[in-house]
């Protein structure tokens, strides 16, 4: 199998890991030191996904993705890459991650171009995302980026560090019309009142993005969080983009992840929304040239029903991440 069918360059030179100078400094290390001693699961997932879009830089423009994952998670991504790459494997680690970014990037900027003009983002749970620092297409959009205090405030401080070393290309710029960031916990009931207290318009077309987040909520909060949304298709022109387990990849981590849904193509119509499309990975629209071989375990997945719960081959669960673009109009709302 070659290094293109499993998302590999021809010579990523994934053998050697190459840190940058900045996570060193005695402000970025005592940061990550933190992150590691008093965040949860949850909280360090950000680290996580920083850390894998700074290891498939070759398909993914994100400069700050090595200084918000920290050493600690760049060391351990790169492990099972290499790992991986070692062994030939069909599935290279972080491929789902690079894919479900690409993904979500395309479909951000879709989004606003067919809203001819201003409008807004907004980042539910934003952990380490740097979107409003490297995608050109938010020049014209406001973005909020809603999580944890402590998590924006790191983050924050993070990204002050890159302002203050002598490397200029590390400097941060916001390519979007404004950024801000809302602190607050998006299972309680207060986010969306700290959200319009931030500048958000619910009037405003608005793009909300669901990355990584929704299958870390109970079923309760995330059936929350999704009406919500759906409620404010009656006021503007409004697109969600998530990603979805089904049941059995919760089981991957019971203790973590909580929320699925099987058929979330049903599900958000019944919540009001009018227009959704829902790709598996490996799809013409996930894909981005990743996943070629056609016998890597996502292709496989594609083959079988949905509702198939068991791969008939070997009895192992057949665990999928569906990639979700919903939209409504006030006017397709009131009917």
């Amino acid at each position: 199998m070659s290094d293109q069918e499993n998302g590999l360059q021809e010579d990523p030179q994934w053998l050697e890991l190459k840190l940058p100078r900045l996570l060193y400094t005695d402000t970025v290390q005592g940061l990550h030191a933190t992150i590691q001693s008093e965040w949860d699961s949850l909280r360090r997932s950000a680290c996580q996904t920083a850390a894998g879009r700074a290891l498939w830089k070759h398909v993914i423009h994100d400069p700050f993705a090595d200084l918000l994952a920290g050493e600690t998670y760049l060391k351990s991504f790169h492990e099972k890459i290499k790992n991986d790459r070692l062994k030939n494997a069909r599935e290279t680690s972080g491929v789902i991650l690079a894919v479900r970014t690409l993904w979500f990037d395309s479909k951000i900027e879709a989004a606003l171009s067919s809203f001819n003009g201003e409008g807004q983002v907004v980042l539910l749970g934003a952990g380490m995302d740097a979107r409003a620092y490297r995608l050109s297409c938010l020049k014209e959009s406001d973005v909020f980026e809603v999580d944890f205090p402590e998590v924006l405030e790191v983050k924050t401080t993070l990204l002050k560090a890159a302002t203050e070393t002598i490397d200029e290309h590390l400097h941060p710029r916001i390519t979007a019309k404004s950024l801000n960031r809302v602190a607050a916990d998006i299972r309680n009931n207060d986010w969306l009142e700290k959200l319009q207290i931030s500048g958000f318009v619910p009037e405003k077309n608005t793009v909300w993005v669901l990355e990584g987040i929704l299958y870390y909520l109970s079923h309760s909060h995330a059936m929350q969080v999704l009406s919500i949304i759906a409620d404010k298709c009656a006021l503007a022109r409004t697109v969600l983009l998530a990603d979805f387990m089904n049941k059995p990849s919760t089981t991957l981590s019971n203790s973590i992840f909580h929320f699925y849904s099987d058929w979330p193509d049903h599900l958000l119509p019944s919540l009001g929304f009018s227009h959704v499309k829902l790709s598996q990975l490996g799809d013409p629209d996930a894909h981005f040239g990743l996943m070629n071989d056609p016998l890597n375990l996502f292709n496989k997945l594609r083959s079988l029903p949905r509702s198939v719960q068991t791969h008939p081959d070997d009895g192992t669960p057949c665990c999928r991440l569906y990639l979700v673009e919903a939209s409504g109009l006030p006017s397709q709302s009131n009917q």
